[in-house]
């Protein structure tokens, strides 16, 4: 099981962890913090900016990384939920369900894995069993799930209606 549990950490954690460097520094065809700021700004709503391009590529890039290290897993999870749903709500809902359609399907699949690994545990292959941290099972897992979900409708609350309509965007 530590195996599976490793694959999936890796794929989904450095998945998001390149999103967030897309978002951050612009690698991997990303806009960095300026495009991605004028994107939020002016397209979903998201005033500053700036501090929202940064919110979102830390927690991306940082919580990706921490989940494919298997370290504090459910904090992990918790901003890869709060990211996913804020990503979800303002940018793909509107084009329903399936990704091919710009809809809010892989956003769902990544926070579903991470509240997954919350749950469960990252497994004997991770920092939290090397560090000794034993931070899984129903209570952890409900943590990040109800931790992500709060520091997700956040921004979603303060956001100020976009200048104009918004174009599908991937997480």
């Amino acid at each position: 099981m530590s195996v599976g549990l490793l694959i999936l950490r890796l794929v989904v954690g450095l998945g998001l962890a390149a999103h967030g460097a897309q978002k951050l520094l612009g690698w991997f065809g990303g806009y960095g913090i300026a495009g991605t700021a004028q994107f939020l700004e002016k397209q979903l709503g998201f005033r500053p900016g700036r501090l929202y391009a940064v919110q979102a590529g830390l927690a991306e890039m940082f919580g990706g990384l921490f989940l494919a290290a298997g370290f504090l897993t459910p904090a992990a999870a918790a901003a890869v939920v709060a990211v996913m749903l804020v990503a979800a709500v303002s940018a793909h809902l509107k084009a329903g369900f399936f990704a091919h359609s710009g809809g809010y399907e892989y956003t769902l699949v990544l926070a579903a894995a991470a509240v997954a690994l919350a749950f469960t545990g990252p497994g004997a292959l991770s920092l939290d069993h090397a560090l000794g941290i034993s931070w899984s099972g129903d209570k952890w897992g409900l943590f990040a799930l109800l931790a992500g979900l709060v520091g997700g409708a956040v921004p979603l609350i303060a956001r100020k209606a976009p200048a104009t309509s918004a174009a599908p965007h991937t997480a």
